[in-house]
């Protein structure tokens, strides 16, 4: 009985060394299956257009001794503002309220000793942003200036963009893949192999970096006719491909 049960543990322990070693035999297949020889590259391809939209920052700021005070005066000059930019044709869904806030005015005395009296409030100011969206460019310029006649003191930051630019992002696309592939073709032609499949792809798109109009001189607006260059909008779009190489 006892030669029995030896037997019987090492025939166990050979087997399970056998199915082991099967098991190490195909993992190791396996991963030599997914290391395959690849070849990673980048293209980058470009599309410039006009832009055909304008998103302007406009803000109506006002001061008074109380916070009712200011919100009134603000409210008077931005109700004015809002109405002209509807008669200028800016639709309803072009116009969105992006800041408005009242923070009260602090004022601080020193005293003969050099210590300072406790902060006492002696006014409110209220600021309500609006942005807009001007979708006639050849407009942007009377927008601007009308808008500051008739209160807006603050921003004037202008982002060209453009409404649909799926055209021309779709240019910059298939020149981006056609460049890596290209590369790649280069590279493996110059290493003596075969370019192979397409394993993997991806993108990285960039949006146009927005052209800010200057806002300080907001008083010299009202005074002069506003000139505006919209340039051009570049839309930049890399890929980056992997490719098998076959041996």
């Amino acid at each position: 009985m006892l030669k029995f049960t030896r037997a019987l543990v090492m025939a166990t322990a050979l087997s399970g060394s056998v199915l082991s070693s099967g098991f190490v035999a195909q993992a190791v297949a396996a991963e030599g299956e997914r290391r395959e020889a690849t070849i990673m590259v980048s293209g980058e391809g470009e599309a410039a257009i006009a832009p055909d939209m304008a998103v302007i920052s406009l803000s109506v700021v006002r001061d008074a001794e109380t916070a009712g005070e200011a919100l009134s005066a603000n409210s008077a000059a931005m109700s004015e503002v809002l109405a002209d930019l509807k008669a200028q044709g800016i639709a309803e869904k072009d116009l969105q309220t992006t800041d408005f806030s009242i923070q009260p005015k602090y004022k601080q005395e020193t005293r003969t000793d050099g210590t300072y009296e406790a902060p006492v409030i002696v006014g409110y100011t209220v600021s309500n942003g609006l942005t807009v969206r001007v979708r006639d460019l050849a407009k942007l310029g009377e927008i601007i200036d009308r808008s500051v006649k008739l209160g807006v003191n603050q921003g004037g930051g202008i982002t060209f963009t453009n409404d649909d630019p799926e055209t021309a992002i779709e240019v910059a696309r298939k020149q981006a893949v056609e460049k890596a592939a290209a590369k790649a073709k280069t590279l493996t032609e110059a290493a003596g192999v075969k370019l192979g499949r397409v394993v993997e792809i991806s993108e990285n798109f960039a949006r146009p970096m927005p052209q800010m109009y200057a806002a300080a001189p907001m008083a010299k607006m009202a005074d002069e006719s506003v000139p505006i260059a919209s340039g051009e909008n570049l839309y930049t779009v890399t890929v980056n491909v992997t490719y098998a190489i076959e041996q």
